[in-house]
């Protein structure tokens, strides 16, 4: 591995542990300001799109307030040239009382100085056959 994916490995570690500990500001710190994150539920074929730290911290504390208990639980972390991926699960209850339970993942792209240019997310959880 190189020095700038081991880098990027451990951003994306640190992104991951803020999010456990549900600090929205550690979050965006890492994302440039014009950064992309692309929801995994929203119109098809992208999702919903957050563009700009401000609206990716301000999606971060309304998930915060609302599930309260979400957790994510980590299985790997990879990271190759200016890309990394991590995979997870993701755990909470949601405000009408529905539990979650979402194995899902995250594709990072980041610049040159380390900070996040797009964060794309993926999950699987029940719902509809398809």
């Amino acid at each position: 591995m190189t020095e700038t994916e081991t880098r990027n490995r451990r951003i994306v570690e640190t992104i991951c542990q803020a999010f456990n500990d549900h600090d929205a500001e550690a979050i965006v710190a890492h994302f440039a300001e014009d950064s992309v994150w692309l929801l995994s539920r929203g119109a098809p074929p992208d999702g919903a799109t957050l563009r700009g730290k401000a609206a990716i911290r301000d999606m971060c504390v309304q998930r915060f307030t609302s599930i309260p208990d979400m957790a994510w639980e980590i299985h790997s972390h990879w990271a190759g040239g200016d890309r990394a991926c991590s995979e997870w699960t993701v755990t909470g209850t949601e405000a009408n009382g529905d539990r979650l339970e979402w194995l899902g993942c995250d594709l990072w792209h980041l610049n040159e100085d380390g900070q996040v240019l797009r964060k794309d997310t993926y999950w699987k959880y029940a719902g509809g056959e398809s």
